[in-house]
């Protein structure tokens, strides 16, 4: 299978699940095991999305942001403006 087709099934079988639980929780009310059943399922919704839905980070290299904003100076106890306690 290719990558969008395995999306598709994961995703598929999240929606799945969340039918099957929808009545399951409903039987037991607004208890704590049924909003964690209702919670791990759109956390599942949630990193599906966050691993297959996001671009891959790239590694930090001349281009990055963060070099044009470094001063070059440590911010442990070697910085000029801190002391040891």
């Amino acid at each position: 299978m290719s990558l969008e087709q395995d999306v598709a099934a994961a995703r598929s079988a999240v929606d799945a699940l969340e039918q099957a639980c929808g009545p399951l929780t409903r039987h037991f009310g607004d208890t704590v095991d049924a909003r964690r059943l209702r919670v791990d399922v759109a956390r599942l919704r949630d990193d599906l999305g966050l691993l297959c839905g996001a671009v891959r980070p790239r590694a930090l290299g001349p281009t990055s942001p963060a070099v044009y904003w470094d001063d070059g100076l440590d911010d442990g106890l070697g910085a000029p403006s801190r002391t040891a306690p």
